[in-house]
């Protein structure tokens, strides 16, 4: 659902409204997360494909200018992994194993587990917990009284964390010849 007005690629950040969070209401809380060098190219090269529309996935075929459906990516990825499918292939849909991972040894893979995998990767590279926590937009845990005073945002960290998983993520891609 980001819409191409969230995303600042001069100042390089994203922000992403409360509305467009999941959760609870009354627990959810906006999310700015900071553009590394690695995401502010990702997203310029999106800015590329979309051209004029206002969201950063816009819908094809649909009369009125929307976003594609929020679970699209999901079923893009889980097509390309068909042999952890137990069904008929689906037609106007790919149906192949273009991203099983490993031969499959680690089983199908969702979007949900790249968060996941970035996570443990900015552990790996010695961020805090509780800056990992901040960067995946966790509600601060502890007793409402810690919440209700503690509200430093950590942006200078996050900052540098973002930067990190970017310069890590570019760095697996040049050994890999894919950057």
């Amino acid at each position: 659902m980001t819409r191409w007005e969230d995303v600042d690629l001069v100042e390089r950040y994203w922000t992403i409204p409360v509305e467009n969070v999941k959760g609870p209401m009354g627990k959810k809380q906006g999310h700015r997360v900071y553009l590394s060098d690695f995401s502010l190219r990702q997203f310029r090269a999106l800015k590329a494909l979309t051209g004029p529309s206002p969201y950063c996935f816009p819908a094809r075929n649909h009369k009125e200018d929307t976003h594609i459906d929020v679970k699209t990516v999901s079923k893009q990825v889980g097509d390309r992994q068909i042999q952890f499918k137990v069904r008929k292939d689906l037609s106007r849909r790919a149906n192949d194993n273009a991203l099983v991972l490993k031969s499959g040894s680690h089983r199908e893979w969702t979007p949900h587990d790249m968060r996941r995998t970035g996570a443990t990767m900015m552990q790996a590279l010695g961020i805090l917990p509780d800056i990992i926590n901040r960067c995946q937009n966790h509600v601060m845990a502890g007793s409402r009284v810690r919440r209700h005073y503690l509200h430093h945002e950590f942006a200078d960290e996050k900052k540098a964390a973002w930067d990190k998983l970017g310069k890590q993520i570019d760095a697996i891609l040049a050994r890999t010849g894919t950057a």
